[in-house]
């Protein structure tokens, strides 16, 4: 069930029709879905003063009602070591369209996996699970089904993929902590069947995981044209 806090996040976004990437994490951040530790600021101080507390080497992303997608606009910068690589980042987004400020978080390693939602309004809400990263439209290798999912559902989508094995520890390498996936990707199939009144599109890419996590890097909510859930208004 939404809380107060969803909703308003909600109301904001209705305006942009899409939910900005700080206001989506802080929206799976409460419906108990892991993001990274992130800082949104809006002056190069507030930037310099989030990189120290959360450590370089840091990502610093833009902060757009504009920019939907940002790599577009070469609004991602990875790897940021010190401070003087953040002030030339942070100087370079500021003068983007409709700045409202950088997103920074620490660097995160791992498997990356795409978890998504689409509103079928036949069916109703899509879950897609992948290999993703940017070889997402490449390999196509995604697993679908319907939504709410429960525990089997989610093991059932990871052994339909191609790339399973990857997950598993292929030739010696660590498998990813798979409860943590499978809770992931649960909390998700709930969260959308929450919100199935007022979105289009859900986009979760990249997910890393490791063997002790999994972690959502990166996330684009697109909110339907015409609805919003009641209670919401």
């Amino acid at each position: 069930m939404l809380n107060q806090d969803m909703r308003d996040i909600i109301r904001r976004a209705k305006k942009y029709g899409w939910v900005l990437e700080p206001e989506a994490k802080r929206m799976l951040s409460l419906a108990g879905i892991p993001v990274p530790d992130f800082r949104w600021v809006t002056t190069l101080p507030e930037a310099l003063a989030a990189a120290e507390d959360i450590g370089y080497p840091v990502v610093a992303k833009i902060v757009s009602p504009s920019i939907v997608h940002k790599s577009e606009v070469n609004g991602v910068a990875v790897g940021l070591e010190d401070a003087d690589a953040l002030t030339d980042v942070f100087k370079g987004f500021s003068r983007l369209e409709g700045f409202a400020g950088v997103l920074i978080e620490p660097l995160v390693s791992g498997i990356e996996l795409i978890i998504g939602a689409k509103i079928d309004y036949q069916f109703g809400p899509v879950i897609l699970l992948g290999i993703g990263g940017t070889g997402v439209e490449i390999y196509q290798d995604t697993a679908l089904r319907m939504a709410p999912l429960s525990d089997s559902d989610v093991s059932s989508m990871v052994e339909s993929l191609m790339g399973a094995k990857l997950l598993k520890g292929y030739r010696g390498a660590e498998p990813i902590d798979m409860p943590a996936l499978i809770r992931l990707v649960h909390h998700f199939s709930l969260l959308v069947m929450d919100l199935a009144d007022c979105i289009d599109t859900i986009d979760l890419n990249p997910v890393k995981c490791t063997g002790t996590t999994c972690v959502v890097v990166d996330a684009r909510i697109m909110l339907a044209d015409d609805a919003i859930p009641i209670g919401l208004m």
